[in-house]
C-alpha cells in the first residue's frame, strides 16, 4: 500500500511539473508578455492539447521506470533514464503535434525539454535527499533543536567508529537509514595511513587508534563501536583496552566466523566482554582428526555438570557419538545438562550417572554396563583455599578417584583416557596442585604397561568456570564493591571454556600414550588488570565508583604459575596452540606403593587420612617432593585468583 501511495505521490508531481514547465516555456518565450496576441493564441492551442501531452509524457515516464525505481537510492542509473524519458517524451509531443498541424514555436519545445529533465531529476534527487535527512534523524534533531533552543538532552547517543573498512562504512550507512538506533556517527579512525582524512560513506577518518581519547573529549562522543570483524585478537585486545579507559559505552561487531550470514548491521553489534580482552587468537580443530576417534564411539565423561565436564559434553555432542555417558555426583548440574543435551542432540544416547569416582565398585559397575572407547576425566575438587583446610577430601578424590578411573579404562580396554589436569600441578604450593600432579603420575605410570592410550591436558585458568574470579568479581560489583585481589601482582594464564575443551579434544587425537600435554595459554594477565577491566565494562570506574582492595596471598597460592617442571622440557606438535611435555618418572615413593597391588595407594591415603592435616601433607610431600607449602595459617575461603 505504501508503494502504491508513493508512486501516486509522483505522478501527481510529474503532471503539475509537465504543465508548469509549458506554460514557463511560453512566458520565457513571449518575455512575459502575457497580455499579447501571439502568447494568447499559443497558450490556447497548449490548453487545448494538455491533457494529450500530459498523458504522453506520463505514459512515457511509466514505460522508463521513473515510477518503480526505489528514488531512495537515486544515482546516475536513475538520472540517465530521466534524461531518456524525457528525449522520447519531447519527440513524441513534438511528432503529433506536428501530425495534427497544432505545432507551438521551437523554442518552447526545446525550453521544455531542459526544464523536464531539470524538473523531474530534481524532484527524485530531492526526494531522496529528503528521504536520507529523515532516515538520519535529521529532522527529529533539527525539531528537537527548535523545541529546546539547541538542548541536548534527547539527542541521538554520538558515535565514534573504530575501522574505516569495509564494515565501518556498512556500519555508518547502516546507522544512517536506521534512525530509531538513536545514533550519529560523528566520525571514523583507522590505523591506516592512507585512509587518515578520507570520508568513508559521508564521514570522515581522523585519526588512528592513539587518537580515539582525544576524539572522545573534542567532539564529546557518547559511544565507541569497533567494527573491525577481520581483525585479530590481539588488535581488538588493544583497542579495547583504549576505549575502556575513555568511559564512552563500546560495543563491537563480531568476527565474520560469527556473523553467520556475513551481513553487518545494529543488532549484530554486542557489548565488550571480557574474553575479547584476552587477545587471544581463535582455535582451529583437526575435525577429521578429532571424528575418528570419537564419531560413532562410546565417550564416558566424569565431572559432566562441571564447567568442563559440561562443555567437554557439548562439544563432544556435536562430533557425533554412539553413546555419551556423563557421571557427577552433583544431581542438579547433570539434570540441566541432560535436559539441554536431549533437546540439542536428540539423535545421541546420553546416559545421565549419578556416582562418585571414589566408589570403585560403582565405577566398575558403569564401565561394566556401557564398556565406553573413549574417557574423559575431569572430576576433581579444584579450590585452592578449601583444598588446604581438606586435604583428606583432595587425596580421596583428586587421587583415589583419578587412581579408580585409569585402572578401570586399563581394564576394560578403554582406547583413549584423557585427564584433565592443571598448572597447579607444576611446581606446587598448594594440596590441590600436589593431589593433581600425583594424578598426572599415576597415569604416566599405567601408561607404561597399558594397551589405553593414557594422556593428561594441563592449562591454567578458565573464565567463567565455577568458583573462577570472574563470576566472584561480578557478584562483588553487583554489590557496589569492593572488588578483593590477593597481590597486586599476581599474575595468571586464561583461556576461555569452548576454547580450553577444544583443545582437549584435539590432544586426544594426538595421543599416543604417556603425554602431558600443555596448552599454549598465550600471555598472562595481572588479576589487578582483569578487576579493572571488568569495573570498565560494567561502567564503573576503577578505585573511583569502584574500590579493589588487596588481600595479601593466601597460604599455598603462587604470584605466577607456571605450566612446565624444569625436567619435563617442551615439545611442539602438528597443532600450534599445543605442546608436549618429556614424560617424568613417578617419584620412588609412588612407585614403591603402587608395586604392592591395586588396592595399596588407597589403602595408603586412607590410613593417612586418620592424621592430622600436617600428617597428610606431609604425606603429600613423600610423593610429590617438590610440593612446599605455608600451612597453618588462617584461611579465607575465597575462589582461587
Amino acid at each position: 500500500m505504501k508503494k502504491y501511495s508513493i508512486i501516486g505521490v509522483l505522478i501527481f508531481a510529474d503532471i503539475i511539473l509537465i504543465n508548469l514547465t509549458f506554460i514557463f516555456a511560453l512566458l520565457l518565450r513571449f518575455d512575459f508578455a502575457v497580455h499579447s496576441n501571439e502568447f494568447g493564441k499559443y497558450l490556447t492551442i497548449y490548453t487545448n492539447w494538455a491533457i494529450f501531452i500530459t498523458v504522453i509524457k506520463i505514459a512515457v515516464n511509466g514505460a522508463m521506470g521513473l515510477y518503480s525505481s526505489l528514488w531512495r537510492y537515486a544515482g546516475t542509473h536513475e538520472v540517465s533514464r530521466v534524461c531518456v524519458a524525457a528525449t522520447i517524451g519531447f519527440a513524441s509531443v513534438v511528432l503529433v503535434m506536428l501530425y495534427f498541424e497544432q505545432m507551438l514555436p521551437r523554442s518552447v519545445y526545446l525550453i521544455t525539454f531542459a526544464f523536464d529533465i531539470i524538473f523531474l531529476g530534481g524532484s527524485r534527487i530531492a526526494y531522496r535527499m529528503l528521504r536520507s535527512f529523515h532516515n538520519s534523524g535529521g529532522i527529529r534533531r533539527l525539531a528537537t533543536w527548535l523545541l529546546h533552543g539547541g538542548s541536548s538532552a534527547n539527542r541521538p547517543s554520538r558515535v565514534l567508529i573504530v575501522g574505516a573498512g569495509d564494515a565501518g562504512a556498512s556500519m555508518v550507512k547502516e546507522i544512517r537509514n536506521n534512525p530509531q538506533s538513536k545514533k550519529h556517527v560523528v566520525a571514523l579512525v583507522d590505523d591506516d595511513p592512507a585512509k587518515l582524512g578520507n570520508g568513508i560513506a559521508g564521514k570522515k577518518v581522523l585519526g588512528n587508534r592513539d587518537a580515539i581519547p582525544s576524539l572522545v573529549k573534542k567532539y564529546n562522543i557518547d559511544e565507541i563501536i569497533i567494527a573491525i570483524p577481520s581483525g585479530s585478537r590481539k588488535a581488538v585486545q588493544a583497542i579495547a583496552n583504549i576505549c575502556g579507559k575513555t568511559g564512552c559505552k563500546t560495543n563491537i561487531l563480531p568476527a565474520y566466523i560469527d556473523l553467520i550470514d556475513g551481513k553487518v548491521s545494529i543488532s549484530k553489534l554486542r557489548g565488550i566482554n571480557i574474553e575479547d580482552l584476552l587477545g587471544r587468537e581463535p582455535v582451529s580443530l583437526d575435525i577429521r582428526a578429532i571424528s575418528s576417534y570419537i564419531g560413532d564411539k562410546i565417550v564416558l565423561i566424569t565431572g559432566a555438570g562441571g564447567s568442563i565436564g559440561s562443555e567437554l559434553c557439548r562439544q563432544v555432542s556435536a562430533i557425533g557419538p554412539r553413546k555419551l555417558v556423563a557421571v557427577d555426583i552433583y544431581e542438579n548440574n547433570l539434570y540441566e545438562l541432560s535436559v539441554e543435551l536431549k533437546r540439542s542432540h536428540p539423535e545421541i544416547e546420553f546416559v545421565p550417572v549419578i556416582a562418585s569416582v571414589q566408589s570403585r565398585k560403582f565405577m566398575n559397575r558403569v564401565f561394566r554396563m556401557h564398556e565406553p572407547h573413549v574417557v574423559f576425566h575431569a572430576a576433581a575438587h579444584k579450590h585452592v583455599p578449601l583444598m588446604e583446610m581438606n586435604p583428606r577430601e583432595a587425596l580421596l578424590n583428586n587421587v583415589i578417584g583419578t587412581n579408580n578411573v585409569i585402572n578401570l579404562s586399563d581394564e576394560y580396554g578403554v582406547e583413549k583416557f584423557i585427564l584433565i589436569s592443571t598448572d597447579k600441578a607444576v611446581n606446587p604450593t598448594n594440596v590441590m596442585g600436589a593431589s593433581k600432579r600425583i594424578g598426572e603420575m599415576l597415569m604416566q605410570e599405567k601408561s607404561k604397561t597399558s594397551m589405553t592410550s593414557f594422556s593428561a591436558v594441563r592449562f591454567g585458568n578458565v573464565l567463567g568456570s565455577n568458583g573462577s574470579v570472574l563470576p566472584l568479581f561480578r557478584k562483588q560489583i553487583e554489590q557496589g564493591g569492593p572488588v578483593t585481589v590477593t597481590h597486586r601482582e599476581v599474575t595468571r594464564y586464561f583461556m576461555t571454556i569452548p576454547e580450553a575443551v577444544q583443545l582437549v579434544i584435539q590432544t586426544g587425537a594426538m595421543a599416543a600414550g604417556g603425554e602431558i600435554f600443555i596448552l599454549d595459554m598465550g600471555e598472562s594477565m595481572k588479576i589487578k588488570d582483569l578487576a579493572e577491566n571488568l569495573i570498565r565494562l560494567s561502567g564503573y570506574t576503577p578505585y573511583t565508583d569502584i574500590d579493589i582492595v588487596f588481600t595479601g596471598l593466601r597460604p599455598g597460592e603462587k604470584l605466577y604459575e607456571e605450566l612446565l617442571l624444569d625436567e619435563e622440557g617442551l615439545q611442539s606438535t602438528s597443532h600450534g596452540s599445543i605442546f608436549i611435555g618429556r614424560p617424568v618418572p613417578a617419584t620412588p615413593a609412588l612407585a614403591e606403593i603402587l608395586k604392592r597391588g591395586r588396592d595399596a595407594l588407597g589403602d595408603e591415603i586412607i590410613r593417612t587420612c586418620y592424621g592430622s592435616d600436617e600428617d597428610v601433607k606431609n604425606w603429600i610431600r613423600t610423593l610429590v617432593p617438590n610440593y612446599k607449602n605455608g600451612c597453618g595459617e588462617e584461611l579465607d575461603i575465597f575462589p582461587d585468583a
